[in-house]
């Protein structure tokens, strides 16, 4: 178990390192390999995941077919944590970008913890928080930005979670196919093709498989609002 990235996750947050390690031993660990599906929407689940290691995302299917991408998730980072306070169906379906380990909490050991530990509970509160604030986020996006806008925005926000600074700029390697990237910001392949097209033509990321180099921060961060 890697207790580094654990301690990254708000589960954690608050907790002395007696009381971390204590929590970090009643989870269980699931790993995945690349393109397996840990659960689908629609589901039933009582158990809170904390990537440790690789990329999941997490995702929906509308009655025709169509998919939508709500989260790419990296290590340190938490999902399926509705399912303990409301009991129903999952509200996604969580599938491994990459090869990924996670170190997962059911309902019964959380409930413990929320009650002796009361900044377990704020903790889950602030991820609610954000989660809510971010589909907030979402929404006004498709609402009020375009479709090269979203692009932008989607890549810096990959960018502060898995991009590595190097000399010639900043290597995002997200491990997204096109498809996956045009489901994340709401549009088609091919728009968002256009988009990235756009920005490599005016200098701003270079494209490589699965990933890009963001060339000039700034420029893209002025296109994303």
């Amino acid at each position: 178990m890697d207790n580094d990235v654990l301690r990254q996750a708000l589960l954690f947050s608050g907790l002395d390192d007696e009381a971390a390690a204590s929590l970090g031993a009643q989870m269980t660990e699931t790993q995945l390999s690349r393109g397996e599906v840990l659960f689908h929407e629609g589901d039933s689940g009582d158990r809170l995941y904390i990537v440790t290691d690789g990329k999941i995302k997490l995702g929906r299917t509308s009655a025709d077919g169509r998919e939508n991408l709500l989260a790419i998730l990296g290590p340190g980072q938490m999902f399926g944590e509705l399912s303990l306070f409301d009991p129903g169906p999952r509200s996604t379906t969580a599938t491994a970008v990459t090869d990924c380990s996670m170190q997962s909490l059911g309902h019964d050991e959380l409930i413990v913890w929320l009650n002796d530990h009361p900044n377990v509970a704020r903790a889950l509160l602030h991820q609610l928080a954000a989660r809510l604030r971010r589909t907030n986020d979402v929404v006004a996006d498709l609402v009020f930005s375009d479709v090269p806008g979203r692009v932008a925005k989607a890549l810096l926000d990959l960018s502060s979670r898995f991009g590595r600074k190097a000399d010639d700029g900043i290597h995002v390697h997200h491990d997204l196919t096109q498809e996956e990237l045009a489901q994340l910001v709401g549009a088609s392949r091919e728009t968002v093709n256009k988009a990235l097209a756009d920005f490599a033509m005016r200098g701003w990321l270079r494209l490589e498989p699965r990933s890009v180099v963001i060339l000039d921060l700034e420029r893209l961060q002025r296109r994303s609002r």
